[in-house]
């Protein structure tokens, strides 16, 4: 199962949303997935398949590719449209 995380300083508020957003991003693009959501601390270090944060964590993935990067948490659009960009290149 393709295993999704979205992340944000805390773990609570961002983060789910995103994790709402990414759901039906995910959704509209047919992808079966399993989508958690977590903080900054708790991410180091857990495997997944995908990562989704916003712009303002880019310096933490510094050096990682499986990180989506987004600058509104709640336009499907755009999420949709990184995740799918993401996609693409890594098949």
């Amino acid at each position: 199962m393709f295993r999704v995380i979205t992340v944000c300083g805390l773990g609570v508020g961002s983060s789910l949303i995103l994790k709402m957003t990414v759901d039906t991003a995910m959704s509209q693009l047919g992808v079966d997935c399993v989508i958690e959501h977590w903080d900054m601390g708790t991410i180091k270090g857990q495997k997944c398949d995908m990562i989704v944060t916003t712009e303002s964590f880019r310096e933490n993935f510094a050096g990682q590719d499986n990180v989506v990067f987004v600058n509104n948490i709640m336009d499907v659009n755009e999420v949709k449209e990184n995740i799918s960009a993401f996609l693409d290149e890594k098949s």
